[in-house]
């Protein structure tokens, strides 16, 4: 599991993601009291607000900073969104309305959203094999559970010295350490391939491309299914824990370490398991777990049950985001790696936009057992949608047809680009009208520029 960190960029970007994390975890903490301070009896619907503005922020404009990305070099490019992020949290102190939370926590999550995805796509770019990068996606899954764990126990201790308003500045210096991490790190700049040229078209291509392939068709109904899973444990802990099962907040957080206890053994588990089994098998497993898992939620009479339940939940949950990355990364060029993040990172995020205000409402209204019944549901739907647009054979190499073409964009020579030059185009990547004869060849199939649709019946010899 440690391997990656022999990698001194892969550990100071995996140190830099904990420091951040962490900082993350406090503000949650802190902003829970700030929002009390400000609305009193009324924070919980403040904080729900809040969570619903980070959603739709993260669907909404993770394409568009994602579009700004090929712009500028990356290491500049995260860093800044770092520093950004350290003068918003610093800002949150000073608030007198609650609106003011609302604008804050759009701006916040606006970078946020910016910075998530491009760092996930630069982690493949460090490691050659798929077999280290997948311990690279575990460790990064391992913080984020981690991160669950301590941070309350850290804001815990603050708050007996300090007051939280003292949370925030940590917060702060968590990004502004992750900022000088970041560019501590020996990272190159993406090779500029035949990506799309226009600002709109950027916007739009990774989330089209993304669409345009089955196996991340395949993943995102699986994120639905996540989502699914994730909005009961989330949103509905508490309430199965202190309303059905009539025990004290203690037992709520007890319920989620089981979650994360879960969580965190997947994680362990997931470079072994895949070395041997396919990332279609282990997702499609794990869809169906979660499902099960969350049809058994309508008997559950007793807090061990619980236990068990929510323990599957979390190892389902890991496995699957596990398996994404890895799914996203083979499903992309270099070039256009972090255009394919974002559009996963939206796109999932999407699905929770749908399945927080569900759950909630479903569990208000009807009962817990409907909340159960309907996301079990949602989840085993999701998991027939996921076997029915994700092939069992999924080649990586396709022998596939293009047809003639002429056409303008910037460009390298490769496979794709033999052609003549007058002198005056200029050095690569240039971009200049072009000709592409008629060709079938076959190569790791990725949607680009130059391959818009999916095969649906690779060529023959």
């Amino acid at each position: 599991m440690l391997q990656p960190l022999a990698n001194k960029n892969y550990a100071a970007l995996f140190a830099a993601q904990v420091i951040a994390l962490l900082g993350t975890g406090l503000t949650t903490v802190a902003l829970a009291l700030l929002a009390f301070e400000l609305a009193g009896d009324d924070a919980g619907q403040v904080l729900g607000a809040a969570l619903a503005i980070k959603m739709v922020a993260y669907v909404t404009l993770a394409p568009v900073a994602g579009a700004f990305a090929p712009l500028v070099p990356r290491k500049r490019y995260l860093a800044t969104l770092d520093v950004l992020r350290a003068v918003l949290v610093l800002c949150l102190p000073f608030v007198t309305q609650v609106w003011h939370i609302y604008v804050l926590i759009l701006l916040l999550q606006a970078c946020s959203a910016g910075f998530t995805p491009v760092f996930q796509a630069t982690i493949p770019d460090l490691f050659e094999d798929e077999e280290t990068y997948t311990k690279a996606l575990s460790l990064s899954r391992l913080a984020y559970d981690i991160e669950s764990l301590v941070s309350p126990a850290l804001a815990g201790a603050a708050l007996l010295m300090f007051s939280f308003y003292t949370l925030f500045g940590a917060n702060a210096v968590a990004f502004l350490v992750s900022a000088g991490l970041v560019i501590s790190v020996s990272l190159r700049d993406r090779p500029q391939g035949a990506t799309a040229s226009g600002f709109v078209e950027r916007i739009a291509f990774g989330i089209r491309a993304y669409l345009a392939t089955p196996r991340l068709r395949g993943l995102l109904a699986m994120s639905m299914a996540v989502s699914a899973a994730g909005a009961m444990v989330i949103v509905n802990t508490v309430v199965l824990v202190q309303t059905e099962l009539q025990l004290t907040e203690v037992w709520t957080a007890a319920l989620l370490m089981a979650f994360g206890f879960g969580s965190m053994a997947a994680a362990f588990s997931m470079p072994r398991i895949l070395s041997s089994i396919d990332d279609r098998k282990v997702s499609l497993v794990a869809g169906g777990a979660m499902t099960f898992a969350l049809a058994l939620g309508t008997a559950i009479g007793s807090f061990a049950m619980a236990a068990v339940l929510w323990c599957v939940v979390g190892a389902a949950y890991s496995a699957v985001l596990v398996c994404a990355g890895r799914l996203v990364q083979r499903s992309s060029t270099k070039p256009d790696r972090s255009a394919y993040f974002t559009a996963q990172f939206a796109l999932s995020h999407g699905c929770f936009l749908v399945t927080y205000p569900l759950a909630g409402w479903l569990s208000a209204t009807f009962g817990l057992p409907v909340a159960f019944v309907v996301l079990s549901g949602l989840a085993g739907l999701s998991f027939c949608v996921a076997m029915l647009v994700w092939p069992a054979q999924d080649d990586r190499v396709i022998l596939h047809d293009h047809p003639s073409l002429n056409h303008a964009h910037l460009h390298v020579h490769d496979e794709h680009h033999q052609h003549a030059h007058e002198g005056w185009e200029g050095p690569e990547p240039h971009s200049h009208p072009h000709d592409h004869v008629a060709l079938r060849h076959s190569h790791d199939f990725t949607i680009d520029l130059h391959h818009t649709e999916w095969p649906l019946r690779p060529a023959t010899r």
